[in-house]
Formats: C-alpha cells, sequence, structure tokens
C-alpha cells in the first residue's frame, strides 16, 4: 500500500502578535516595519486554515513541514507556533525543521526548542540535526539552516558537522528506505545572495556522491522542482512549495501543499507528486499530477 507524505511550508502565522517596544530591537524592528507595511497583507490566517483542512481531508500518512512559522521571533510567536502544530498534528504525525524567520534573532533557535523540540526530534533523541525519524518506508532526515542573520539578511547555512552526518545517514539508510531531506533554504534556487542558502554547492555533492529519494524544501514561496546530480548518472528531486498562508493576487505563488505517493521497494520506488493550491476563488483544487518516478 502506498505511503502519503504531505508537505507544507512557510504559514508565517498570522496576525503578527503585539509587541512590546522592549522587544523591537535590532533586526526585529525592520521586520515589524516589512509586516505592517507590505507582509500583514500576504499571509492571512484564512488562506492558511483552508489549506490545513484541505490537507486534513487527504488524510495524508505524515505530514512534514519546513520551516517559517515565526515571523521576527516574538516569544508569544512560538507559543502560537506550538498551538498550530498540535492542530495539525501530533509529533509522531508531523516533521518539522526550522527556518530563518524562526532563528531571526539569536534568542529565536531557543524559544523553537522549546515549544516545538518533540516536532524536530529523532525517534529516540532530542531535538537536534540532522534528526532521523522513521515512518513506514520513509526515513526522514530533517536539517537546520536557521541561523540569525544581519539586518535585510535571510540567508541559511548548514555547516561542516551536519553535512558530515547528512553524508552518514544517506549512506546508512540507502539499502532499505526511501530517504526524504527535510531542509528549508533550496540547495537550488534562483533568490539573490541575501537569501541564498551559504553552503549550497556542499549540499548537492552530499546528494551527488550519496543520492537520495527526494528533497524538499520553502523559503522562497514558489512553487519549484529542481532536478540534482545523485551518484551514477541518477537525479534527485527538490520540491518546493509556496507559503502555506499566501493570499491570491498577494505574493508570487497563491498559497499551496504538495502530497507524494511513495510506493514500491528500494531499487524499484515510484513517487507522484500531487500538488494543491487556493485559487483566485479561495477554493483549495488540485493544481498538477507528475510522477517523479
Amino acid at each position: 500500500m502506498a505511503f502519503t507524505l504531505a508537505h507544507l511550508s512557510d504559514p508565517h502565522l498570522a496576525p503578527l502578535p503585539g509587541p512590546r517596544w522592549s522587544e523591537l530591537i535590532g533586526k526585529r524592528i525592520t521586520g515589524y516595519i516589512n509586516w505592517r507595511r507590505r507582509r500583514h497583507l500576504v499571509h492571512d490566517a484564512d488562506v492558511l486554515a483552508k489549506i490545513v483542512a484541505d490537507l486534513k481531508a487527504q488524510r495524508p500518512d505524515h505530514i512534514a513541514v519546513t520551516g517559517d512559522l515565526a515571523n521576527i521571533a516574538l516569544p508569544e510567536e512560538f507559543v502560537r507556533g506550538r498551538d498550530w502544530l498540535k492542530s495539525l498534528g501530533d509529533p509522531q504525525r508531523v516533521s518539522l525543521v526550522p527556518g530563518n524567520h524562526d532563528a531571526y534573532v539569536r534568542s529565536g533557535m531557543g524559544y523553537a526548542i522549546r515549544n516545538w523540540g518533540d516536532y524536530m526530534c529523532g525517534d529516540h533523541d532530542a531535538a537536534d540535526f540532522p534528526y532521523v525519524r522513521r515512518r513506514g518506508p520513509l526515513a526522514l532526515i530533517g536539517l537546520s539552516t536557521a541561523v540569525p542573520t544581519a539586518p535585510f539578511m535571510a540567508t541559511g547555512t548548514l555547516g561542516k558537522e551536519q553535512l558530515e552526518r547528512l553524508g552518514e545517514l544517506l549512506d546508512e539508510f540507502k539499502r532499505e528506505t526511501f530517504r526524504v531531506v527535510l531542509i528549508h533554504h533550496p540547495p537550488a534556487s534562483a533568490a539573490g545572495r541575501a537569501k541564498r542558502l551559504t553552503d549550497a554547492d556542499a549540499l548537492k555533492g552530499v546528494i551527488a556522491e550519496l543520492g537520495a529519494e527526494l528533497l524538499l524544501h520553502g523559503h522562497d514561496h514558489l512553487t519549484m522542482l529542481n532536478w540534482l546530480a545523485g551518484p551514477d548518472g541518477t537525479r534527485v528531486p527538490a520540491v518546493g512549495v509556496p507559503s502555506a498562508s499566501a493570499a491570491p493576487g498577494k505574493s508570487h505563488d497563491a498559497a499551496g501543499y504538495n502530497l507524494y505517493r511513495i510506493d514500491g521497494a528500494p531499487g524499484a520506488w515510484t513517487c507522484e507528486m500531487i500538488s494543491r493550491g487556493i485559487d483566485p476563488a479561495f477554493a483549495v483544487t488540485e493544481q498538477r499530477r507528475l510522477k517523479l518516478f
């Protein structure tokens, strides 16, 4: 029987909590101004609720969320994020990796681990990256690119330690599982230097050497499909989704999510991708169906 994995990203939970002036220090002040000027028009709580309701109606076996629950990493955003994750499912059914907005300031990842830690840890480990979760035929490998950056920067970094451990995990699970890499920043992106994954080439090198069956990301708020080089001439699909709260006509791509129907066995996997998203009439519909392999 096929295993169904759902993927959504970048919910940027709205509305933004009212900050105290003492909290608007450093990078938060620029993010707050940006929210008040533009971003509050893009990220719509009603749109997100429709996306989540439609996702649940599809009854996936597991849900992957690739970061950016927060906007400017206010403490209250992490409490709200916890409530939203619980509404999506329990930690056994939902896997999370953080995004750059979750680490908007240096204290952000501490809040994230305290509030969301049981959604972004391995089956037998506390929150640490990379983590591994076994679900059905899948090995979900969660990475963190979430690092605090200067104002007007949104870069992500994995670092040598995560990359080395990723290689070990991809090698360990290659013979028996469908390996799914979860990451916020895409390894292949059209975004500028201010939003890039700084060690994308190193990540692509690990994938080229050891392979993976699927890589899922967010960050760019776009419907994306790039093919990464794998070992022995194989290719690995790297798939991104729009912000799950993006109102139609207010962003690059309106809100959406993907389902992956995975079947088969090692060496003979099949994977069909079904993209669902919100249309101009604010209804969630199927938009694309593609057999990845």
